[in-house]
């Protein structure tokens, strides 16, 4: 077993670099995983550009996919040599937001008040998983098993992609029947174009820019897509539904532009679906929200994790209901993250995710 291994860093804003760091040390309910396949993320680009504060020298990185090297003497039910993956947000399982049923935000609560994001460990508050190993807390909460016969880059979107992508649409309380409206086709809004179709809705909006993006949204179920380049999103989708407007409108952006046209595209009691990051203040535009009397419902998704939350998307995986695989469009050696990065953050080549391999 090494001492040292490579990790990707934040030094400061705008600057990400390969370093060499100290393996973890195991406590009695962690697991020390060996990484075999992680991501770039969104959320990683704007810790990138110094929009989301992490602290210097903190690994970044949460979306692992990988094998159990070494198990805390208090854990139970697993084995060294083991596939798994852990989620993006790792709950212990009995913390009060735990039990309140929202484990996404375990941790957030203290004695010096709420601070949101609390199940957001990794690449946040302690070392992620951009690394030749990464330290799994509360392993028995959040580690799964992958299936036999899949493969890591068939199970790479669900610690957080997938997993916030149908969080979205699961918290529009999407029904059979209903109109969808999703804005933005990254990896995120496929996800949720995708999570809308298994829900049962029967009529699919995407909303993109990008002809590739575009074409993907309608491999994941999209039934019409609109490019917003070529005309405005919201007199579109006024016209597709014959001025209905949706059911449930999901936005996977993180702009003022994004938020307002989704508001704008609703129906009467429609529900906006939000699972943006977003970097500044967002104003609501009086007359789309019908001065507050539309009936309206606005509700904010952090990724679902946890291992049951992962074993349940592996199936989806396993079923053959929905295949991801595609959003791998690029390749990169942990060696050349830093190239990596560029690439992503700069949406250079088609790119959706890229797949880092230590």
């Amino acid at each position: 077993m090494p001492k040292t291994m490579k990790a990707a860093v934040f030094v400061r804003p705008g600057r990400i670099e390969l370093r060499e760091k100290r393996v973890p040390e195991v406590g009695p309910l962690d697991a020390l995983l060996r990484i075999t396949t992680t991501t770039i993320c969104g959320t990683d680009v704007h810790i990138l550009k110094g929009e989301y504060p992490v602290a210097e020298g903190l690994t970044i990185g949460h979306e692992p996919v990988g094998v159990i090297e070494r198990l805390g003497g208090a854990v139970k039910g697993y084995r060294e040599g083991q596939r798994v993956i852990a989620g993006a947000i790792t709950p212990s399982g009995h913390s009060n937001a735990c039990l309140c049923g929202f484990c996404s935000q375990d941790g957030a609560g203290t004695a010096h008040g709420w601070k949101p994001l609390g199940g957001w460990k990794f690449g946040n508050t302690i070392d992620g998983c951009q690394a030749d190993y990464v330290l799994v807390p509360d392993a028995m909460a959040n580690l799964a098993p992958v299936p036999e016969g899949l493969t890591d880059e068939q199970v790479l979107m669900c610690p957080d992609i997938m997993s916030t992508g149908f969080g979205g649409a699961e918290s529009g309380h999407i029904r059979i029947g209903d109109t969808v409206a999703v804005f933005a086709q990254g990896p995120i809004g496929l996800c949720a174009t995708g999570g809308a179709r298994l829900m049962g809705a029967t009529t699919i909006i995407a909303v993109d820019r990008v002809p590739e993006r575009l074409e993907m949204a309608r491999r994941l179920g999209a039934d019409h897509v609109v490019d917003f380049s070529q005309e405005n999103p919201v007199e579109a989708i006024r016209r597709i539904t014959g001025g209905r407007g949706v059911d449930v409108a999901i936005e996977a952006l993180g702009t003022q532009g994004t938020f307002e046209a989704a508001l704008r595209v609703l129906r009467p009691g429609g529900t906006l679906s939000s699972l943006g990051v977003y970097s500044s203040d967002l104003r609501i535009p009086l007359d789309a929200f019908a001065a507050g009397l539309g009936d309206h419902r606005i509700i904010t998704t952090l990724c679902p994790g946890g291992k049951e939350r992962m074993r349940r998307l592996m199936e989806v995986i396993a079923g053959g209901r929905l295949d991801l695989k595609p959003l791998v469009t690029h390749r990169f050696p942990l060696d050349r993250i830093e190239e990596a990065y560029d690439l992503f953050s700069h949406q250079r080549d088609g790119v959706l995710k890229v797949a880092i391999t230590p």
